[in-house]
């Protein structure tokens, strides 16, 4: 049996005329409305969606299915909901128009609903839609659709800069592509980076303990440096920073430099145009003998490389990574670990890393502060 609702609509209309107001009265307009008649989503014509992250403004999916009766000439509203359970345990609402029986969802609308209903990037997977029929802003006498499935591979756009050290006052040296060691970008400040670590002066000449900072291992360029000309520049604690190539600032940027061996935290805020670099204190720090990257998104424990320049930095070239947690754990048989994907600071004992996406990533870790950044290498 249908059910029968009751909508009352007021209607005033008022005359302005000269500094006087007349109305008129009469029987308020009334009308009832019905359940709609069954509302049918039609299947799509296809079963596997690829969404297209170069192209997110294209079409990614057309929901097709016929409009409600409400036994009224009124404008019905529809809601697409998905959800990753067939029962719809967890919907949310994909999208919704007014009045029409048909929408389409953009590659970026599309992808952006998978990841809210907890669809992993990059691999396959089930996203369960209906549609909702309804009257007025209240949602009145909802009827809702079949449900129709269908299977779709989410894209992930990889946002995030990373940036390498190089120079005689580095593990690396001058050599552009000497597993040059990346900065620790924060966990919540995309422009913020850090570097905590062990210094050369060499042979102690005001060439010596110097770098530069890389975009890329094995290209001079983009670099960044001190805002002095390359040359020119003087060894201090802080000021602005240049970069290169041209179009940027210019010729090539000024070094940043030491005046003595030691451990020290350079900074560098690319939001602030800024850097910093501070003495930092690791007397008294753990000397760990072993590091191992372990969890649920790491097939078993796999070992971390100990840098021989500086035994605090731990790193491992490539590692596979799915879904899942990480932790850091050293031979004491304490556990480090964050909170954030990609790059934070792990404290010991608490928390666990997410991996929100599969890749091979290189992986680093200072043992000093904490800090890990985990690339990956194919997004």
């Amino acid at each position: 049996m249908k059910t029968l609702k009751y909508f009352k609509y007021l209607i005033v209309v008022s005359l302005l005329v000269g500094l006087g107001v007349s109305s008129c009265d009469g029987p308020d307009p009334e009308f009832f409305a019905e359940e709609s008649t069954p509302i049918v989503l039609e299947d799509l014509n296809i079963n596997l969606i690829v969404i297209d992250g170069s192209n997110p403004d294209n079409p990614g999916v057309t929901f097709n299915w016929n409009n409600g009766d409400f036994n009224q000439a009124v404008a019905e509203g529809y809601s697409v909901e998905f959800s990753s359970a067939a029962d719809f345990s967890n919907p949310i609402e994909a999208t919704s128009t007014l009045g029409t029986s048909s929408v389409t969802m953009s590659m970026s609308q599309l992808n952006s609903s998978a990841g809210a209903i907890g669809l992993n990037p990059l691999v396959e997977g089930t996203i369960y839609a209906r549609v909702i029929a309804s009257l007025g802003v209240q949602n009145e006498l909802a009827v809702t659709s079949n449900v129709i499935s269908f299977v779709v591979v989410p894209f992930f756009n990889y946002t995030f800069e990373d940036y390498y050290i190089v120079g005689n006052g580095t593990m690396a040296d001058w050599n552009n592509n000497n597993n040059n060691p990346p900065l620790f970008r924060d966990g919540t400040d995309s422009n913020l980076y850090t570097y905590t670590g062990f210094f050369t002066k060499g042979g102690g000449a005001l060439t010596d303990g110097r770098f530069k900072v890389l975009e890329v291992r094995g290209q001079w360029q983009p670099q960044w440096g001190s805002s002095y000309p390359d040359g020119s520049d003087p060894i201090e604690t802080g000021g602005g920073i240049a970069g290169n190539p041209p179009g940027v600032d210019g010729g090539d940027p000024g070094r940043f430099g030491v005046e003595a061996d030691g451990f020290y935290t350079f900074t560098i805020d690319f939001g602030a145009s800024t850097y910093s670099i501070v003495p930092f204190n690791a007397s008294g720090a753990a000397d760990f003998t072993s590091m191992t990257l372990q969890g649920s998104g790491v097939s078993g424990g796999t070992a971390m490389t100990q840098s021989s320049f500086d035994t605090h930095i731990w790193y491992i070239n490539s590692v596979s990574l799915v879904p899942g947690e990480l932790q850091f754990s050293t031979n004491t048989g304490s556990t480090w670990a964050g909170t954030t994907a990609f790059s934070g600071r792990a404290t010991e004992g608490s928390d666990t890393i997410p991996v929100v996406v599969e890749d091979d990533y290189e992986v680093w870790f200072n043992d000093l502060t904490g800090d890990y950044i985990m690339i990956p290498l194919n997004l």
